[in-house]
């Protein structure tokens, strides 16, 4: 994957959110012409057309990251929630999970309190084909406990060497955010404020809902040569009945469906090649769109800057080529854009 590396400046990587959610700056390239224009998210409104239907990710951020002793021994455990299983018990990944044999034992403690682990238990369970761990909660509903204990799952470029701040716990959930089962943001819609939301609907924009609960397969690199020779990883989605309707109606009238993030793009990508069923009903996906493997529905994107050798960055390729992304790219770091989850976004119309 090294055709997808690009060099970045450390301090390109966003460290905090801008002040205003909306307060980011927006790169707009034309798919048909190659143009560019260096906007600000404000101006969203003035780039699309009365008409227009943004798909937004509503899925909900888990306080996903839980730290742990280990019972008796007191070693440091951390475990990172990814999905609910059907006997109550939960995916999750563990550290260090080789010396933790099933039915090890561990006790919930949050930050300021190392070493006075005093919080529900926590049982590790069998390792699963993924690499996960399947864990279970011995005082309750693991779920409801993270809510409690946990704290939100910021990707490692995010320095928070004392943990997340006050402010993460608001700002990294997009205003969408309804269907709590994610362990990573959709990042596309972090930018979108209440008041920026208004202004679309007064123009004429209409804005409806996707569920893709992001999974920490998101962040892993492709390290295959070969794109085809990638496995992505399996994510959990759902296309609402009345979007389905909101789809079809803009399309009929000329609009454009615009993906808010690459986790809407694959929701409807995943959606439209199963037919588009109407039923409203959870599915998964594991699709990888990548050059020549694109999008075969109409949309345009609306995404942030991804990281280097990512199914992400192949996903923006996919609409506009690798050579042209990787020019946008450093074009982007030269006119000081901010990257990565709390950075800036990128239209493609």
């Amino acid at each position: 994957m090294a055709s997808y590396q690009f060099e970045l400046p450390s301090d390109a990587i966003a460290q905090q959110p801008c002040a205003g959610r909306d307060g980011s700056r927006l790169l707009h390239c034309s798919r048909s012409g190659g143009r560019v224009a260096h906007r600000n998210f404000t101006q969203l409104a003035e780039v699309l057309e009365a008409g227009d239907l943004l798909i937004v990710n509503d899925t909900r951020v888990l306080s996903a990251r839980l730290s742990a002793r280990r019972e008796g021994s007191g070693g440091r455990v951390e475990v990172l929630l990814v999905e609910p299983l059907a006997d109550g018990c939960w995916a999750a990944l563990v550290r260090p999970s080789a010396r933790l044999r099933p039915g090890a034992r561990v006790v919930l403690e949050q930050r300021g309190t190392e070493g006075r682990a005093s919080g529900p238990v926590l049982v590790i369970g069998a390792q699963r084909g993924d690499g996960s761990r399947e864990v279970r909660c011995e005082q309750g509903e693991l779920g409801e406990i993270a809510a409690r204990w946990g704290e939100p799952p910021l990707p490692p470029y995010i320095d928070r060497s004392d943990g997340p701040r006050a402010e993460d716990s608001e700002r990294y959930q997009t205003i969408f955010a309804r269907e709590p089962g994610a362990v990573a943001a959709p990042t596309a819609g972090l930018h979108f404020s209440p008041q920026g939301v208004a202004e679309l609907t007064r123009c004429g924009v209409e804005i409806a809902p996707v569920t893709l609960h992001v999974g920490p397969g998101t962040f892993q690199p492709v390290r295959s040569q070969r794109l085809d020779a990638h496995s992505m990883h399996s994510e959990r989605y759902r296309v609402p009945a009345e979007t389905s309707r909101r789809i079809a109606e803009c399309e009929a009238r000329r609009g454009r469906v615009i993906a808010v993030g690459t986790t809407a793009c694959r929701s409807l990508e995943s959606w439209h090649r199963l037919g588009r069923p109407a039923d409203g009903g959870w599915r998964t996906t594991d699709l990888f769109l990548r050059p020549g493997h694109g999008a075969t529905m109409d949309l345009a994107l609306l995404t942030n800057f991804h990281l280097p050798a990512s199914t992400l960055i192949v996903l923006v390729a996919s609409f506009i080529g690798r050579e042209q992304t990787l020019h946008l790219y450093r074009q982007a770091a030269e006119e000081g854009y901010r990257f990565y989850s709390y950075g800036d976004a990128m239209l493609i119309l």
